[in-house]
């Protein structure tokens, strides 16, 4: 992105010290994968996504949950497709709203490709507060932008994305297509200021961005860099030695999952072979490492034939809740101030469930991983990204919601490779991780 002096962001640059303080994070016992935790089942489940041509090259990867204040029970999941866009379901789990992702802006161009979505609520517009729908768009390194209205003609979802809205990291469309582009994504508004936020992250690099969302006077919404932060790429381990998580030649550990504890703007950014992170919501305070997964510390070596990592001697400086990939995390919160932070453990297809409270020091509460309900509704296995709400939903979900994506949905269509989304009572999960 070409920035005047006066429009640059701020950096924040952290160095050795930092990366120390990784090492000092203790493992836990505990048990090891989804055998050894409680079972939840999911009470429906959306069509399969297709990842091909046939189907619309669509590939389940993050949803968020709209709550309808005036009638709960007409609430909707809001959930990205990749280069199939946007799709919107209510809470049967049937399809309301396809939005297309944009078309590439050139023939050697990359296509849009939805990856994160998060929700924005109350934003003023020239005609009124709305609630918005954001998302990064992978393939454009943009954010699109779309209002929300229930009960309108076509579908609720309109898109509102200033035109003028500039990419997130690449300074032309060379560095776009090179796809080090806005990545995760987490959502914000400031109490004390009412300004709101999104949080971006890059992929293959460990970047971090902090864009204030801006309205135009033609009713658009825009937005601009405030600063941005870069975690570490590599770790002192207790032995003295450095250890960088393998990976192909130039990527560095990146991160998707992020969400913001909105009692006291925390961000919890999950990097996916390092662990969880947590720090100010304005990217101004030293990040602390919450938890590391299991992997941690180990050593590898990229296989340029297989295009994998094979891995060395496990030196036992990992946690022990967490598989790498750490992906989607999401934030439970109680009318009493308690409540849990949630991460997906992608390695072992389990959930892990911390206290949110930091002065337990985000303790560990327990775990639970969704099973198969049934032949036809299946569980989730490799989730990418989840979304839960602790509010009654009407009649359907009195104790409220957890939608998680499922990266192998079955029954498979043949050899096609299915993705999509689980709908879990979150009374259930409470139960399970109260046990």
């Amino acid at each position: 992105m070409r920035r005047s002096a006066l429009a640059r962001p701020v950096t924040l640059l952290l160095g050795t010290t930092l990366v120390a303080l990784a090492a000092a994070v203790p493992a836990e016992a505990g048990g090891h994968g989804a055998t050894a935790l409680p079972a939840v089942t999911p009470r429906a489940e959306t069509p399969a996504l297709y990842d091909d041509e046939a189907g619309g090259n669509a590939d389940a990867d993050d949803p968020a949950i709209w709550r309808n204040a005036a009638a709960p029970g007409r609430s909707l999941v809001i959930a990205t497709a990749k280069e199939g866009g946007l799709r919107v379901y209510d809470l049967d789990a049937r399809p309301v709203q396809s939005v297309p992702a944009p078309p590439a802006p050139g023939p050697d161009d990359a296509p849009g490709r939805f990856n994160n979505v998060d929700l924005v609520h109350g934003l003023r517009l020239p005609s009124g507060r709305t609630d918005l729908a954001v998302t990064t768009d992978r393939g454009h390194d943009t954010l699109r932008i779309y209002r929300i209205d229930r009960d309108r003609p076509g579908g609720p979802l309109t898109d509102v994305t200033d035109p003028a809205a500039p990419p997130v990291f690449s300074a032309d469309q060379a560095e776009v297509n090179g796809q080090q582009t806005a990545y995760g994504l987490a959502t914000w508004t400031d109490t004390a200021t009412g300004r709101s936020y999104a949080l971006v992250s890059r992929r293959d690099r460990t970047t971090l961005a902090l864009l204030e969302l801006t309205a135009t006077t033609h009713g658009k919404v825009g937005y601009h860099t405030v600063r941005t932060l870069d975690l570490p790429s590599a770790f002192r381990l207790p032995d003295g030695s450095s250890w960088t998580p393998c990976a192909e030649p130039g990527e560095l550990p990146q991160v998707e999952g992020m969400v913001v504890d909105l009692a006291d703007n925390i961000l919890y950014a999950g990097q996916e072979d390092v662990g969880i992170w947590r720090l100010r919501a304005d990217l101004t305070s030293r990040p602390q490492l919450v938890d590391k997964v299991r992997e941690y510390g180990v050593p590898g070596r990229y296989d340029p034939g297989t295009e994998e990592c094979t891995p060395g001697a496990d030196p036992g400086y990992g946690g022990t809740r967490l598989s790498a990939d750490v992906e989607g995390l999401t934030l439970l919160t109680e009318a009493d101030g308690d409540g849990y932070l949630l991460a997906s453990s992608q390695g072992d297809d389990t959930f892990a469930a911390y206290d949110r409270e930091r002065d337990e020091d985000n303790e560990y509460e327990g775990g639970f991983h969704v099973a198969a309900a049934s032949r036809e509704l299946d569980g989730s296995e490799e989730c990418d990204g989840a979304a839960v709400l602790n509010a009654p939903l009407g009649a359907q979900y009195p104790d409220g919601l957890l939608v998680v994506q499922d990266g192998h949905d079955t029954p498979a269509d043949g050899d096609r490779a299915a993705t999509g989304f689980k709908f879990v009572d979150l009374g259930d999960v409470m139960r399970a991780v109260d046990d």
